[in-house]
């Protein structure tokens, strides 16, 4: 994921955090390249993405302001969550815990020194091959995640645990498959897939889970209320 993409993201998934008490600004760009360790210039294509979309406005020499309503675009299904539990398994192909990236330390709010959970699965619909995982979760709070877990269901884990799972903030690119991932889906390399990008975030606002995901048969439906600002911005 381009550096412009994963800040827009997580500026995404930190207004999401903080719905219930919503800042009115963000900070200023000059301070957000500084905490992501980038450009200005990368700074700014991640906040056009977020104009674009209607999140934010940029009001020239007063700030980047959050738009209300923000979170008012739900995904109502897509063609795993439509699949009874009976039709989807998983195998655990990876499991290991390890020091966070940058990029994770942001998603999760963690430290050089805290620790996360990464693994990698394989989701199986109607006995066929049609995804890869690659997950992280915070070990703190989850210190007990083992194959079992891993290859059931990790929404119902964390329910398990006593936590309130909120929403997911999900991203969608078309992209071919690899060789390697051709032959763990058992599928034509080079052939169209969707990489998905999603985070699970808590009531409270903690991302529990950031994965990216390769799926060889995936559809989704939503429900989009009507959006001014992005049909002006569009038009400009």
């Amino acid at each position: 994921m381009k550096k412009s993409e994963f800040i827009a993201q997580d500026l995404l998934s930190k207004i999401y955090q903080h719905s219930g008490s919503l800042p009115e600004k963000l900070p200023p760009e000059r301070q957000l390249a500084e905490e992501y360790g980038v450009s200005r210039f990368t700074v700014r294509k991640a906040l056009e993405k977020l104009v674009s979309i209607g999140a934010v406005r940029i009001v020239q020499g007063s700030g980047i302001y959050i738009n209300a309503g923000v979170s008012s675009n739900p995904l109502v299904y897509n063609s795993i969550t439509e699949k009874k539990f009976t039709d989807i398994s998983f195998k655990m192909l990876e499991l290991h815990k390890r020091r966070p990236d940058r990029e994770e330390q942001q998603v999760f709010d963690l430290t050089a020194d805290d620790f996360i959970w990464a693994f990698t699965r394989l989701r199986r619909i109607s006995q066929r091959n049609v995804q890869i995982e690659y997950s992280r979760m915070p070990a703190e709070g989850f210190a007990d995640l083992n194959q079992k877990t891993i290859e059931h269901s990790i929404q119902q884990y964390v329910l398990n645990k006593g936590f309130a799972i909120s929403h997911s903030l999900t991203r969608y690119q078309a992209v071919t498959v690899s060789k390697e991932q051709a032959q763990l889906l058992g599928c034509k390399k080079g052939i169209a897939a969707m990489q998905i990008t999603n985070r699970g975030i808590l009531q409270g606002g903690r991302v529990y889970a950031f994965s990216d995901i390769l799926d060889i048969d995936y559809s989704c439906t939503y429900v989009i209320p009507f959006n001014q600002d992005n049909l002006a911005f569009r038009q400009t």
